[in-house]
């Protein structure tokens, strides 16, 4: 039960988390400029560097939820569960990064960076789109990492193999034997 528990509550709170990351990713990234014309609003310039620079900022928000995420699930996982911590840092953050892209499309809070060139242009900001959907394991994979790599340096902390011979001291006495003392 407290598995079940624990793995939904992260799947939970990193839901949460994705609709901020959403909001935050429509606040910080460019907006692609789209013509207005009679067909309905068509990209403007196809190779604007607006979409790169979507995809980039959707990466360091995701990546920076990830890693914020992963931390504070190891650090609270070192009492209850950290297999269901880390199922659900996983399972939550696939989710968060969908409701990252979602959100930061549908809500438009960015600055409008388009201006008009020429007489009769009618330029507005187009919403946010993915145009490299590979991001969208940023979160869940650098959340996850991080999670393992501290479980791991605190694995090798707590490890006996971390002392030479299990922890036996090299420059002691030699170990004495049952051979040893009946002389066999």
């Amino acid at each position: 039960m407290r598995y079940t528990r624990d793995f939904a509550v992260t799947v939970l709170v990193l839901c949460v988390l994705g609709v901020v990351a959403g909001v935050s990713w429509s606040l910080l990234a460019p907006r692609p400029p789209y013509a207005a014309t009679d067909e309905g609003a068509v990209l403007a310039d196809p190779s604007t560097q607006a979409l790169i620079a979507a995809d980039g900022w959707f990466a360091v928000v995701t990546g920076a939820f990830g890693l914020a995420c992963g931390a504070l699930g190891y650090a609270l996982s070192r009492k209850g569960s950290p297999l269901a911590v880390v199922l659900g840092l996983v399972t939550g953050g696939l989710v968060a990064a969908y409701l990252t892209m979602t959100v930061g499309g549908v809500v438009n809070l960015g600055a409008a960076t388009v201006t008009a060139s020429g007489p009769g242009a009618s330029l507005v900001p187009g919403p946010l789109k993915l145009t490299a959907p590979g991001v969208l394991v940023a979160w869940p994979m650098l959340a996850a990492g991080l999670f393992f790599a501290l479980e791991a340096v605190a694995g090798y902390r707590e490890s006996p193999l971390r002392r030479p011979l299990a922890g036996q001291d090299l420059h002691g006495p030699p170990a004495v034997y049952d051979a040893d003392v009946d002389g066999r």
